[in-house]
């Protein structure tokens, strides 16, 4: 039934693609074929000089270049002027770096698949060439820089890097001079740099072949910056242009830490989880509040399933590339959420050239992990592209009779009949099946408060093991269409539809401690066959235009969002209690005392605009607004409906003093669907959150560290709570207000040593409420939270591709509930790491809880709180051409 939903959703989505590109392509301009390879001319003020229809090998020259049509032939002081403007060019990927040995010297080939639309500029710098090519962004499977040292004699390195978003620059550095260096266009390949050393020119003799010491260090998780971003904007804008605070954990990371779920991820950035561990959940905490996986997104599209009626649905991350989080509210641009903030699922897209990964894990608890990364063209012409990502889990736990079984598969397509129309396909197939259905968790007493009969094994499990299983298909499938009308405006479509199934599911849940403090009261609920669907679309216009001498980036769209579920039911019945210290399963169930049967039904449609005003070179604006328009619908035993809307601002501004930094303001507003009546049957009103925030964002070391300050203060209101005159109706007067400051670090400190560190402090508190005491501390927010990974990988010598990793995290006290009768207290940390990386292959081995503290991560009550991992290692190998 899931593979038939799969395949009918894959048909509907082609089929409406196939009516968008013959509607559209009939309007496209036809490309004008070219040489394989053309050397390109040079060009100055007094001198147009067409190219050439020849077609030029670096290694077909004579032993001193007497071609007249080459570009960046490269004497002392001489600057090249680049050939196409970089205003009127969109920016292009650059996917791969090969060097290649010639009888003259090297070439390197930057792969491309436009290289005659880049821009690009070369100059002299002591004994280096640097060649900065605009419109272009270096993005490899694994990092954005490349580095290889001594590819010849005469040549000390060659380095590949990222100055900024859409600028490139290759760095070619000589031992003894400045290398002479031409440039050639390839259709097939890219843009071709023929490197000729001062060394070779001078010392190289007929007949004689000088010795060359190679010494490659390959692209390898060397990318923690990530200079920009689509989550901020909907637009790629740099970091330190978007007036709020976004924070990128690339796939570098990812893997250097061995991450297996979004809260692993999420640690870097001093995020903690809410209730569940990060094995087993999603929900975390931002900014004091719960952002659980209704504000979760994959690639810009709303994502919901982690929160829906407590299924097991966990993000996979074998074919996840980054994961970007924006911090405050979203509503702007993605509708209903909370105000904390949203994270952001990037996914892997195809690549131009073969790339093959295989890898396997093993590790404690009985773990086992196969995975699989290939793509690659389809085409000769590489117009048609794959991906294909899938992976295998089967591990137990560090809670007694814990386990999880996973296969995860995930094709993507991409089709680009044109420069300017692109259209990506893609799936996902996840079975999934492990013991309980909601994580059941130890009690309070006995774990971080006293209990008379000591402490209780943390590894204990409350529920059932002969009873409490659980197995989930689930999928997505969808597609995104990419067009530009001309170099200034651009159409984006986008549409996912995702699915789960779960069959009849049995989960028994601890409710209270017995006087004697170790029995456990419990009951059992039955849930029947579930099944939920969600749909996601979202078209946007992206123009750059000016008016009175201001640049506009203006962003129009419309997004629409739905969920069903289908149906919901469950059943409640009693259960025996159990001894927390001698726990007795596989006992018999009692009787029904309840339950609910019912269908429920979300429409999400919003309308949203934005503009990027540059005022000026180092004043940008950042202007945006969205009207939403919920309905909701229940159907049980009688039919509701609760319908709202809303409108979301947000007012931005950045002025930068000197082009590394930027001081920015913002406002902005959030809301989330409240569901429910008064007593006077009104409906309530959308909880709403304000956040105002202030701070610096710099990038340091010639841009290979980037830094984000924030200060910031954010209120929700409209919160529902119990209405005092009538205890049986709720009232919306509740207000919370988190205020903070944030520090984050990422990037390189030295070659082949990165860093990625955050620090968090935040004051949450109850401002209004008819239930809890003013000023009580919000649940499961430390006041304070840092976290520090750092890796250093050898990059040259007898030990090259040798490394480590060592990281930190600390999360202070922090609240168990909004009565503050409890507290999690504090824990710090340790991780670890080795790794060895040699040409293709790679080995890891990770060190979790290196110093085995015992350590509670959240709770979802007093009965309910959950223990962090314990110390654990996991190897990893990898392959990979």
């Amino acid at each position: 039934m899931a593979v038939e939903k799969l395949f009918v959703l894959f048909r509907r989505c082609l089929l409406f693609t196939a009516s968008m590109v013959a509607y559209t392509l009939p309007v496209l301009s036809q490309e004008i074929p070219k040489t394989d390879r053309q050397s390109l001319p040079q060009q100055t003020a007094a001198n147009q000089v067409k190219p050439t229809q020849k077609i030029y090998s670096l290694s077909d020259m004579q032993s001193a270049f007497t071609s007249a049509t080459y570009l960046l032939r490269t004497p002392k002081n001489q600057n090249s002027v680049s050939q196409i403007s970089q205003a009127t060019t969109p920016v292009l990927s650059v996917t791969d770096v090969k060097v290649n040995t010639t009888d003259k010297g090297i070439e390197i080939i930057l792969v491309t698949p436009s290289s005659e639309k880049l821009s690009v500029s070369g100059k002299v710098e002591g004994n280096s060439y640097v060649a900065d090519i605009k419109n272009a962004h270096f993005q490899l499977t694994s990092g954005e820089s490349f580095q290889q040292s001594k590819p010849s004699a005469g040549i000390a390195l060659v380095t590949v890097t990222n100055v900024d978003t859409n600028t490139v620059r290759l760095t070619v550095v000589g031992k003894t001079g400045a290398p002479v260096v031409e440039l050639f266009d390839s259709q097939t390949e890219g843009l071709v740099f023929g490197v000729t050393s001062t060394a070779t020119t001078q010392q190289t003799k007929p007949g004689e072949n000088p010795a060359i010491e190679l010494e490659v260090i390959a692209p390898l998780n060397t990318g923690y910056r990530v200079p920009d971003a689509t989550t901020g904007t909907r637009t790629n804008t740099l970091n330190r242009d978007i007036p709020q605070t976004v924070q990128v954990v690339p796939r570098a990371v990812i893997e250097d830490q061995a991450d297996n779920r979004i809260g692993d991820v999420l640690r870097n950035l001093g995020i903690g989880q809410n209730s569940e561990p990060s094995r087993i959940g999603e929900s975390v905490i931002i900014r004091g509040f719960d952002v659980e996986a209704s504000n979760s997104l994959r690639d810009g599209l709303r994502d919901n399933f982690t929160s829906l009626i407590g299924t097991p649905f966990q993000n996979d991350l074998a074919n996840i590339e980054r994961v970007e989080v924006l911090r405050g509210p979203a509503s702007v641009l993605y509708g209903n959420g909370s105000p904390g903030g949203v994270y952001n699922l990037i996914t892997k897209q195809p690549l131009n050239i073969p790339y093959y990964s295989i890898q396997g894990n093993v590790g404690s608890y009985s773990l086992y992990k196969s995975s699989i990364d290939f793509s690659g063209p389809v085409t000769p012409d590489k117009k048609l592209l794959y991906r294909l990502n899938a992976d295998y889990e089967n591990s137990g736990s560090y809670i007694n009779n814990e386990y999880v079984k996973r296969a995860f598969v995930a094709p993507v397509i991409t089709w680009q009949p044109s420069q300017d129309t692109k259209l990506t396909i893609s799936g996902e197939y996840l079975s999934s099946q492990r013991l309980d259905f909601f994580p059941v968790g130890l009690p309070a007493i006995g774990t971080i408060l006293p209990n008379p009969n000591g402490k209780i094994p943390p590894n204990t499990y409350l529920g059932d093991p002969t009873l409490d299983k659980v197995k989930v298909t689930q999928g997505r499938s969808g597609y995104k269409f990419e067009h530009n009308f001309s170099d200034k405006w651009s159409l984006y479509n986008s549409f996912s539809y995702a699915f789960l199934e779960r069959p009849y599911t049995t989960n028994i849940t601890p409710t209270s401690l017995q006087a004697d403090n170790r029995t456990v009261n419990r009951f059992d609920q039955i849930w029947g066959p579930t099944s939920i669907s969600n749909l996601s679309q979202d078209t946007h216009v992206v123009g750059k235009f000016n008016t009175f001498g201001l640049e506009h980036q203006l962003l129009v769209g419309v997004d629409w969002y739905q969920r069903i579920v289908s149906p919901y039911s469950f059943i409640v019945r009693t259960f025996p209690s159990l001894d927390i210290y001698n726990p007795v399963y596989g006992q018999t169930p009692g009787n029904i005392f309840g339950g609910r049967k019912d269908k429920e039904r979300l429409d999400d449609l919003g309308v949203y605009f934005q503009d990027q005003l540059a005022i000026a070179h180092n004043l940008k604006l950042v202007l945006g607004g969205r009207g939403d328009f919920v309905d909701q619908k229940t159907i049980a035993t009688s039919v509701s409906k609760q319908s709202n809307s809303a409108f979301s601002p947000r007012l931005g501004i950045v002025y930068q003093p000197i082009p590394p930094v930027s001081l920015y303001a913002s406002y902005s507003r959030s809301f989330d669907q409240a569901l429910g009546t008064d007593v006077n049957n009104n409906s309530f009103e959308p909880t709403r959150g304000t956040q105002y925030e202030v701070g610096v964002k710099t990038d340091l070391l010639n841009n290979k560290l980037s830094a984000t300050l924030a200060l910031y203060q954010l209120t929700q209101s409209n919160i529902v709570t119990t209405d005092i005159n009538d205890p049986t109706y709720a009232i919306q007067v509740g207000e919370q207000r988190s205020r903070g400051v944030e520090l984050f670090f990422t990037g390189e400190l030295a070659p082949g040593w990165n860093i990625i560190a955050a620090y968090n402090y935040t004051d949450g508190r109850v401002t209004r409420d008819n239930t809890y005491k003013v000023g009580s501390l919000l649940a499961n927010t430390p006041e304070n939270s840092a976290s520090l990974w750092t890796t250093y990988i050898i990059p040259k010598g007898k030990l090259q591709g040798l490394g480590g990793g060592l990281g930190v995290f600390y999360f202070g006290d922090r609240e168990g509930d909004l009565t503050n009768r409890y507290t999690l207290p504090s824990y710090v940390r340790t991780d670890a790491a080795l790794y060895y990386r040699h040409n293709h292959f790679q080995a890891a081995l990770n060190f979790r809880n290196l110093f085995d503290v015992l350590y509670y991560e959240g709770a979802f009550n007093i009965n309910r709180i959950f223990r962090g991992e314990p110390f654990g290692v996991e190897a990893t190998l990898k392959w990979q051409l």
